[in-house]
């Protein structure tokens, strides 16, 4: 986005917040300890917001969260979120909604992530899944989505020809610690890093690809490499800060390409996990 029209944006929103609470210019000057005519150059765009500025306008505004980071971006800035615990008492009807949702899912193996793709929940279909290529105990000692997928000691040698998806991954998450730095992302980052299956080129090959929510991959499903779409789907707020709205959550779900496999037998027998809820 061009200078100016980012400048834009922010005038626009600052001027749209000062008319929902009937604020003045030189109101809003006296209270972030500014100048009538320093707010109005901000609202024209002439003027670039400090990050200083910008936070003392979002307090003086009363604005929340959502609404500071929509100025935080429109002022150049990126946003600031903090960590939802995603099994607080408060959140039982998301979570009551999450385990409906990865149960209408059945038999295809679907995980719920949050944003540094620790694994929330899983359903009969991922458990049925995996149990028929990793033992229990394994499997049960997973917690992460993309440890699993990278690591040899998961999904990691079941899966063939995805050196392109294992890249672009590694490219989100490489701007997003650029954009956030945030220590869990960098941490996360640097593990996955360390896995053998990341192939030594990925930041070129990730240059040459987009970011799809969707990837083809080939896995062995009973003796044979059967062809699955990887599709993932977003659970966030709405607005333009969706994508880091906390608790950011993903949906993850392999379906097979296919339409004659029948992954249904996977859920005849007794299934057990400590993420399966139902």
């Amino acid at each position: 986005m061009p200078e100016g029209s980012q400048q834009l944006t922010f005038g626009l929103f600052l001027k749209f917040w000062r008319g929902v609470h009937n604020i003045s210019q030189e109101e809003l000057a006296h209270r972030v300890d500014s100048s009538p005519r320093h707010i109005s150059r901000l609202e024209n765009g002439s003027s670039r917001p400090s990050e200083s500025i910008l936070e003392d306008i979002a307090q003086a505004l009363e604005l929340g969260e959502r609404d500071r980071n929509h100025l935080r971006i429109s002022g150049g800035y990126s946003p600031q979120q903090k960590k939802i615990n995603f099994h607080a008492a408060e959140l039982k009807w998301l979570r009551k909604a999450m385990t409906l949702t990865l149960r209408a899912m059945d038999p295809y193996p679907a995980t719920l992530t949050d944003s540094a793709s620790n694994i929330l929940m899983v359903n009969r279909g991922w458990v049925g899944f995996y149990q028929k290529i990793i033992s229990a105990e394994r499997l049960n000692q997973v917690t992460n989505h993309f440890d699993f997928l990278f690591s040899h000691h998961g999904a990691g040698p079941i899966m063939s020809g995805w050196e392109d998806t294992v890249s672009v991954i590694l490219m989100s998450l490489q701007q997003a610690v650029i954009l956030s730095q945030a220590t869990e992302e960098m941490a996360m980052l640097e593990r996955f890093l360390q896995h053998p299956n990341v192939p030594e080129d990925w930041k070129q090959r990730a240059a040459k690809l987009e970011p799809m929510a969707s990837f083809r991959v080939k896995v062995d499903f009973e003796g044979a490499l059967k062809r699955f779409y990887s599709v993932s789907q977003t659970v966030g707020a709405l607005g333009p800060t969706a994508y880091v709205s906390e608790p950011k959550l993903t949906i993850s779900t392999l379906y097979p390409e296919d339409d004659d496999l029948d992954l249904s037998p996977l859920l005849q027998r007794e299934l057990s996990h400590p993420l399966l809820y139902y």
